[in-house]
């Protein structure tokens, strides 16, 4: 017999109340990953009011966190209102790919993944897209069973389902214009994954994400994209998002041969929300990237 560990917030920053009405202006957000789950609600004033963090403990279960989402919607005090002004969901897929717009045929989005990969996809995939307006289309997979059960949940409720990458994409757009240099690298670390975002003369010029196992391939993996691009590590600006610290052995092993690195600041746009303001805000430039697409 196995049995499930119990699910309970690793963060949770939650307003002192919060009433159906109030659920009912706002934008629920949904980070959704394979053994993380982060949620947060955007008021009608821009600001993250709500937000909560679920880990699933890989050492004792192997199973998606997808498992445990019937009974943590059915006892969330925002989860288990039915109404929104709007859903979003974000998903970490494996599967995903860049088209640019006057080649995107909503059509061909299954061949897209299917030509990414260079094999099928799986019978429970569903070929998504989200087209933004930097002249791209995200074309992602997406889990059956994660709209059957959100769509179960939700079901009179309009749900955008966005890849992490669209949300990383967007939130990076404003801190580019923010930032002096024309030539801006944006590292987003997860656990045991990186993704990387390059944008050059305020365009987005290379986005993809890979795994590596240890601090020597995540080194070399950023250099050698760096030499793909043709920029200088030396002089080239390098922010720091996600999972990463000063202090951590992944950041001081980069610095040595990015000597601008740095960790980035939120992007414009958001509202701050005077309860989050303790937490490290470049810890969600993924969530903060779903409450600023359109």
């Amino acid at each position: 017999m196995i049995v499930m560990p119990t699910l309970s917030p690793t963060v949770s920053v939650r307003p002192d109340a919060l009433t159906a009405g109030q659920a009912e202006k706002s934008i629920l957000c949904l980070d959704l990953a394979p053994q993380r789950l982060r949620l947060t609600l955007l008021d009608p004033q821009r600001r993250m009011v709500w937000l909560d963090e679920y880990a699933q403990p890989t050492l004792l279960t192997e199973e998606s966190l997808l498992t445990q989402l019937p009974t943590l919607f059915g006892d969330h005090p925002l989860l288990h209102y039915d109404q929104f002004q709007q859903i979003r969901v974000a998903v970490n897929a494996s599967a995903f790919t860049l088209i640019p717009n006057e080649l995107y045929r909503k059509e061909y989005a299954s061949n897209y993944l299917t030509l990414m990969r260079g094999h099928q996809p799986p019978p429970n995939e569903i070929a998504s897209a989200y087209e933004h307006n930097e002249g791209f289309t995200v074309v992602f997979g997406l889990d059956r069973a994660i709209t059957e059960f959100v769509g179960g949940q939700y079901p009179l409720q309009p749900i955008t389902y966005v890849h992490q990458a669209s949300t990383l994409i967007r939130a990076t757009q404003p801190i580019d214009k923010q930032e002096p240099e024309t030539q801006n690298l944006f590292l987003h670390f997860e656990e045991e994954f990186a993704f990387v975002l390059f944008r050059e003369e305020r365009k987005l010029r290379y986005c993809n994400r890979f795994g590596y196992k240890n601090v020597q391939d995540l080194v070399y993996y950023v250099l050698y994209v760096a030499d793909e691009l043709g920029v200088d590590p030396d002089t080239l600006n390098v922010l720091a998002y996600g999972e990463i610290t000063p202090f951590a052995e992944a950041y001081i092993a980069l610095s040595r041969f990015l000597p601008n690195l740095h960790i980035g600041s939120p992007p414009s746009g958001l509202n701050p929300a005077p309860d989050l303001a303790d937490l490290p805000e470049h810890r969600y430039l993924d969530l903060q990237g779903l409450c600023l697409l359109s």
